[in-house]
């Protein structure tokens, strides 16, 4: 038995497919839902540096998901729900509370800077395996520039006449098929963003607890910290919803 699951093991890593290793990243175990506080720091190209505090609620592995700004003042009770759906729209909803409105986020503007930063709209959404194609590049790259450990190198290009990209690669670990760097590329196909993700581990779950982007065009980056980070809260699908927005979470 012990020979046929080595053998078998190694026919699976020779005939993977690029679809194969995007199912195996969907399918990693995660927790039901979690909930966050968080530092966003924006470095503009001028050197200037500005910060903002939010608390995240999500579930479904962030397919649900609600952000409150708390800093800085100017942005306080700003707040951001988003609601991913499979054969349509996604839904995101913006609540302005100092002109008391909502602000709906349409396909077409998800390629909107996210407050500010270098993430758009769209980078705040997962990739639907149907939504995407496909290949595996390598199966031999180097995960970091600076060590010898091996990673799988994925390209995925959206088939989504509105996305702001024509691929991405991401090198995604061996062992626990997790994204740990990203190039994203424009839709003339030239280097657009880069993306360092690092990880903590929280029972058996591998949540993210940092975040890089820079954009490489613009010359500007944005760092995400995660911390006080709660899994499996029970949260009810219906807290999701665009009125619990206007209400910044105390629990």
């Amino acid at each position: 038995m012990k020979y046929i699951i080595i053998i078998f093991n190694i026919t699976f890593l020779f005939s993977m497919t690029g679809s194969d290793l995007a199912i195996r990243m969907e399918n990693r175990d995660k927790p039901t839902d979690t909930k966050s506080k968080s530092t966003m720091e924006l470095l503009k190209k001028n050197g200037k540096k500005r910060t903002l505090k939010l608390i995240n609620k999500s579930k479904d592995n962030s397919k649900k998901q609600m952000i409150w700004f708390l800093e800085p003042r100017d942005d306080y009770g700003i707040a951001f729900l988003k609601i991913e759906k499979k054969n349509e729209a996604d839904f995101m909803n913006m609540w302005l509370p100092g002109f008391k409105k909502f602000r709906r986020i349409s396909s077409q503007k998800k390629t909107d800077s996210f407050m500010g930063s270098d993430l758009s709209y769209e980078d705040m959404t997962n990739r639907d395996l149907e939504e995407y194609k496909f290949e595996l590049l390598d199966s031999e790259a180097l995960c970091k520039e600076d060590s010898d450990k091996k990673c799988y190198l994925l390209s995925s290009k959206p088939k989504d006449e509105f996305s702001e990209y024509s691929e991405h690669r991401t090198w995604v670990t061996k062992d626990t098929f997790l994204s740990l760097r990203e190039e994203s590329y424009d839709k003339e196909g030239e280097k657009l963003k880069y993306k360092l993700i690092t990880y903590i581990k929280i029972d058996n779950y591998h949540i993210m607890n940092t975040l890089t982007v820079k954009n490489l065009q613009k010359n500007t980056s944005t760092f995400l910290s995660v911390n006080d980070i709660k899994i499996n809260n029970h949260y009810n699908d219906d807290i999701f919803h665009s009125r619990s927005l206007k209400r910044m979470p105390n629990d």
